[in-house]
């Protein structure tokens, strides 16, 4: 099987927004940590012809100790180099109080794994949303059903905002050998359950570089949006 992610193969649309049928790639580094790694990122980005830069300013780690991103500095500075090279930004919300800041700076709102399930943070982000363009990635949990999973996107949906993608991060399993395991099966489900664009993180779901490629593949494969 030979998929080609290559920018003359990305389909568009007038919007340039996510969209079912019109394939994205979304790229950039896990978190932003300095100017010169942003921009460095996001010339690559911009050279392989793609449209969108993600990269975490508030990162949710599971140690206390770990990088915790830079913050409001982290946000100024995704703006400023997307700007410059004519890109979309897409970054996580943790909390309700930082929305504002982040739709200030941010094209796409990403609602991390860990949130799926905070209620009242994807109603704000929802309400927040509403009339101003911008779109919502909502990242499945990774103990969570399918069905756990649609219906949170509903919460968004009903607050005020219809503009979500839902992303299939990988799901826990008993297997060691990647960090978690990319349910191409509830992606193909998602997509016939829903109207909405779903798309995949092949980077979180491997937690090995060298997965990354062959599941983007199988992930277009499987007809995701991204």
């Amino acid at each position: 099987m030979s998929v080609d992610l290559t920018a003359e193969a990305v389909q568009t649309t007038a919007d340039g927004l996510i969209r079912p049928g019109a394939l994205r790639i979304i790229a950039g580094p896990c978190a932003v940590e300095s100017e010169e790694q942003l921009a460095a990122t996001a010339r690559v980005v911009k050279q392989a012809g793609y449209g969108y830069l993600r990269g975490g300013a508030f990162k949710p780690r599971t140690s206390p100790r770990s990088f915790q991103g830079l913050g409001h500095t982290g946000l100024r500075m995704l703006s400023d180099v997307a700007r410059e090279l004519d890109l979309r930004v897409v970054t996580e919300v943790l909390d309700p109080y930082d929305i504002d800041a982040v739709v200030e700076h941010a094209d796409v709102l990403q609602i991390g794994a860990r949130n799926m399930a905070n209620f009242a943070l994807l109603k704000r982000v929802g309400a927040a949303l509403r009339g101003t363009g911008r779109s919502v990635i909502l990242k499945r949990g990774f103990a969570a059903t399918l069905d756990e999973w649609l219906q949170a996107s509903e919460y968004i949906i009903r607050a005020g905002t219809d503009d979500v993608v839902l992303c299939e991060r990988g799901i826990r399993t008993f297997e060691t050998s990647t960090r978690f395991t990319l349910d191409l099966a509830g992606v193909v489900l998602a997509k016939r359950l829903s109207d909405l664009p779903v798309i995949v993180d092949p980077s979180h779901a491997a937690g090995r570089s060298d997965l990354v490629v062959p599941l983007a593949r199988l992930g277009v494969a499987a007809e995701a949006d991204g």
